[in-house]
C-alpha cells in the first residue's frame, strides 16, 4: 500500500493548474497545457456540462456519451452526443472508448483529453483501452469510485492494475476528494471512497517536485453543503 500511494503522489510541474467547469461537482483542475487539444471526450454527463462549455470556450469541442440521459443540460455546437455508456462492449447502449474515438475521423496524431465520470465502470474501461490509444490523451480528468477496494487484496490488484497502465504514461498532477461519502479507514491508511485524478502526459512535464500539501488553493466542495476534506497524511508518505 505504502508504495502505491507514492506511486501516485502527485507533482507540480512548468503548467500551473487550472480550475475547468463549475466551483462545485463537475468541476476539475487541470494542467494549463491545453493549447492544441483537438477534442475532449467526456463520458459520463449527467446535469452538468460546465467542463465541456468551458473546454467549447477555448475552441475545444467535446464528444460526450451518457446513455441514463437524452442529451447535455445545454446546447451548443462543439457538443457532439452520443446516447450510449462507454463500456467494455459494443451493443445498442454501450460502446468501447476505442470505437467511440476511431469513428470521430480525428487524425492519430492528434493530441486529445479526456475527462470521465462513469459510476465505477472506470476501472474495466481503462483497462480496456488500447495503449496506443490511452496514449493519445495529453490530459485525464477522471474521478475513482469505490477506492476503499484498495484496502482488501483482491480490490488492491484490481485499483493497482488500472494505476500501473496510467502510470506508464501520466504523472499525477492532482488529487481531490469527493466529499459525499465519509473517508475509510483501516489499519492505520485514510481512503476517500471517491477521488478526483489529474494525469499530465509525461512528455509534457519537463521539470517536476512532488506535491507537499493539499487542497490546492482552486479545489472547492463538491458539494457545497459540506466541508471541503484534505487528501490524507498517507497520500503524502506520512501516518
Amino acid at each position: 500500500m505504502n508504495d502505491f500511494l507514492e506511486a501516485v503522489q502527485p507533482v507540480t510541474t512548468q503548467h500551473d493548474l487550472i480550475r475547468v467547469g463549475a466551483d462545485g461537482d463537475g468541476g476539475y483542475l487541470v494542467p494549463n497545457d491545453l493549447a492544441g487539444i483537438a477534442a475532449c471526450f467526456s463520458p459520463g454527463v449527467g446535469g452538468i456540462a460546465d467542463f465541456e462549455a468551458d473546454m467549447a470556450d477555448r475552441g475545444i469541442p467535446s464528444f460526450m456519451a451518457d446513455f441514463s440521459v437524452n442529451g447535455p443540460p445545454e446546447g451548443n455546437p462543439m457538443f457532439n452526443f452520443e446516447k450510449r455508456f462507454v463500456g467494455t462492449k459494443n451493443d445498442k447502449s454501450t460502446f468501447r472508448m476505442n470505437d467511440w474515438v476511431a469513428q470521430q475521423g480525428l487524425k492519430e496524431t492528434d493530441d486529445l483529453l479526456l475527462q470521465m465520470d462513469i459510476e465505477g465502470a472506470e476501472y474495466d474501461v481503462i483497462l480496456d483501452m488500447p495503449e496506443d490509444l490511452l496514449a493519445r490523451f495529453r490530459i485525464l480528468a477522471i474521478e475513482f469510485h469505490d477506492v476503499q477496494m484498495l484496502l482488501k487484496e483482491t480490490g488492491f490488484r484490481y485499483v493497482k492494475a488500472v494505476f500501473d497502465k496510467l502510470l506508464r504514461y501520466f504523472s499525477v498532477v492532482h488529487i481531490h476528494p469527493n466529499n459525499t461519502i465519509p473517508f475509510v479507514e483501516y489499519r492505520g491508511f485514510t481512503v476517500p471512497p471517491l477521488l478526483e485524478f489529474t494525469f499530465l502526459r509525461k512528455d509534457r512535464i519537463a521539470r517536476s517536485s512532488p506535491v507537499r500539501s493539499l487542497p490546492h488553493s482552486l479545489d472547492r466542495s463538491c458539494f457545497p453543503s459540506n466541508e471541503d476534506w484534505a487528501l490524507p497524511d498517507c497520500w503524502f508518505g506520512r501516518r
